[in-house]
């Protein structure tokens, strides 16, 4: 069981995990041991996850997420199996912990009178600026 939060466990019935031979440095024993970790979990069939965090997942515009809803994590920091593994899964923990937290809605405002007095000035200022910059062509 993957613990996401007190309320949310994800079962291990439901993350795939691969092991692949690590590319990059490590000598021989990069190219003998299968050391990095795919771990998919399929997120729009998943029966543990609420509607609305898979919806918040599947919205979500994340490269890891393949068209069929299915988040692919790949680990390959360390050199140990059982590291990247752990690494894949906190990192899986950590995506899904953040799509439990619904985003607050933007409240629309509108800007004070000052603002706008004070971008206006600016603008002006700007305009001399560049007004200055200009030479006399006329040749007197």
């Amino acid at each position: 069981m993957l613990q996401i939060s007190r309320t949310l466990t994800l079962p291990d019935a439901e993350l795939t995990e691969r092991f692949l031979r690590a590319d990059g440095p490590g000598g021989q024993h990069v190219n003998r041991t299968e050391s990095a970790v795919e771990l998919r979990f399929d997120v729009a069939s998943s029966p543990s996850l609420p509607e609305p965090v898979r919806a918040r997942l599947l919205s979500r515009r994340d490269r890891r997420m393949t068209e069929e809803g299915v988040l692919v994590i790949q680990a390959r920091r360390f050199r140990e199996q059982a590291r990247n593994r752990d690494d894949a899964r906190e990192r899986l923990a950590d995506i899904v912990r953040s799509a439990l937290v619904a985003p607050k809605k933007r409240v629309a405002t509108r800007p004070t009178r000052a603002s706008k007095e004070r971008r206006l000035a600016g603008k002006q200022q700007r305009g001399k600026l560049k007004q200055n910059r200009t030479r006399d062509w006329s040749g007197e």
